[in-house]
């Protein structure tokens, strides 16, 4: 398990000490990771009480909002690498929380989607999960809470797919 650094907040007007190398910017990503890791630390016990991974946790809950997917539209929507989930379905498939089926019309797709006993298993779980929403929201408000899902929402939309990659 990671440990979380918080970093204070500068005061107004306080030089950052990347602006000695060029650097103006926050590190937008690393708060992220740390925001990140604050939501789902709450989540985290409840996983490895039933035995699920983030990954896997991920997986279900789309299926769940979206229904059956092929793995390509699973990679867009959990932001897991092709390569990565390949093994993870094959693992989730051996224990029985999905099932693979050709797409009739073209034998290369499969269709992902929820067994019986993912569904189970998320029901077991929901109690758990939404206290966690639940405590939370406590924390940071409802009204924070729901800007911050439409804030969110907007990043996403706004700066889209990340450009292709150099390989610098």
């Amino acid at each position: 398990m990671s440990t979380l650094v918080h970093r204070t907040r500068r005061p107004a007007g306080a030089k950052d000490p990347g602006a000695d190398v060029g650097l103006t910017h926050r590190n937008l990503p690393l708060l992220l990771l740390q925001a990140r890791e604050s939501v789902i630390g709450r989540f985290r016990p409840i996983l490895n009480t039933h035995g699920v991974t983030e990954q896997q946790w991920r997986i279900v809950r789309a299926l769940l909002e979206r229904g059956p997917m092929e793995p390509r539209e699973i990679v867009a929507v959990c932001g897991i690498s092709s390569p990565s989930l390949a093994g993870v379905l094959a693992r989730m498939d051996a224990i029985g929380l999905v099932a693979r089926q050709r797409i009739d019309h073209d034998q290369r797709r499969v269709m992902v989607s929820l067994t019986s006993r993912s569904r189970a298993l998320a029901a077991k779980m929901a109690p758990r999960i939404e206290s966690a929403y639940a405590e939370i929201e406590k924390r940071i408000g409802r009204d924070f809470t729901q800007r911050f899902y439409r804030t969110l929402d907007d990043l996403i939309e706004m700066l889209g797919e990340p450009p292709a990659s150099d390989d610098d």
